[in-house]
């Protein structure tokens, strides 16, 4: 078993992530930036896992603090990332792509070679895209780089603490009766439950067959933007009417919330991205990994509890810091 480096270990994905390496027998150093990352790690810890996690803190920006997490590392599992910002995509250059090729560069001066990146389905380098254009150079810092490495490229993800679709069941909570959903072009999108994401992750990390490729990962089903809202109001068990806005209409409100800091589902940037499909071949996952995704179908009902409810308790013990 492989001692793996996992960045951004407090976060959603993270959160999935190190409890499927732990299980699968690895060591896993947690990457965190401060100390409310290393107690949300350590709340989430159950017993058996306490021995298996050694907490760090260090940011991907701030190179100096990458080499002592890699030192007797053999793997890399990259999972930083900001789906979004408030300065025209500055912050998600800084983070996306300048964090990873910061990750890079300490990798190769440790001596670390193994890599697996959280890249994102259908990301292309358009300077009018800028999440889009962040991960991209992303993962052309790693296709380029000298590093063992594996891309994964998930759709949209689903999961206990996620992002998206939490931020759609706080709308339908708080709403008067309505929930306003992008017209125009039906995207498709293939959303991927993060504990089968998790699961890709191990595969990777254990197969060298996977090192030098990329993967597009989706879930069993298709879905456009109004189908996923529609199964987010089921899952709560509320009685909405989802109203078609037509989208110049749907970006002024999201500026708006951007502005205002308030919770939106999508940012203006993303929506843009709306203009591309966000999917795959259904069964990609089970031909690349063995194994077929969960469906989403029916399996949202943790949203019902908020996002503080999503959050175990407190299991007791503590990860070395």
């Amino acid at each position: 078993m492989a001692t793996v480096l996992i960045t951004g270990a407090s976060g959603f994905v993270g959160s999935h992530t190190l409890p499927a390496l732990t299980a699968a027998g690895h060591q896993v150093r947690a990457l965190v930036r401060d100390a409310r990352g290393a107690e949300l790690v350590r709340a989430r810890l159950a017993p058996a896992q306490v021995s298996r996690v050694t907490i760090v803190v260090g940011d991907v920006n701030q190179p100096q603090t990458l080499s002592p997490a890699l030192a007797g590392v053999d793997a890399v599992v990259h999972l930083v990332a900001l789906p979004r910002d408030n300065r025209g995509g500055a912050d998600l250059d800084r983070v996306n792509t300048e964090g990873t090729r910061n990750v890079i560069a300490a990798m190769a001066a440790a001596g670390v070679e193994r890599l697996v990146h959280l890249g994102a389905m259908g990301v292309v380098d358009d300077p009018n895209l800028h999440y889009a254009g962040s991960k991209a150079r992303a993962e052309a810092a790693v296709r380029t780089s000298t590093s063992r490495w594996t891309i994964l490229k998930p759709s949209l993800l689903w999961g206990e603490r996620d992002g998206f679709f939490n931020i759609v069941a706080g709308l339908v909570r708080t709403s008067p009766g309505i929930v306003p959903v992008p017209g125009g072009r039906l995207s498709k999108f293939q959303p991927l439950s993060v504990e089968d994401l998790a699961r890709a992750v191990v595969s990777c990390l254990e197969r060298d067959e996977t090192i030098g490729r990329s993967y597009d990962l989706g879930g069993p089903d298709y879905w456009t933007y109004r189908q996923m809202v529609a199964e987010v109001i089921t899952a709560m068990g509320k009685r909405r009417r989802i109203v078609t806005m037509p989208l110049p209409l749907i970006k002024v409100v999201a500026r708006t919330s951007e502005m205002l800091h308030l919770p939106f589902p999508v940012a203006s940037d993303q929506l843009r991205q709306l203009a591309f499909d966000n999917a795959a071949g259904l069964g990609d996952v089970e031909r690349d990994f063995g194994f077929a995704p969960r469906s989403m179908k029916g399996s949202l009902g943790y949203l019902r509890q908020g996002r503080k409810g999503q959050e175990p308790s407190p299991l007791g013990g503590s990860a070395s810091a």
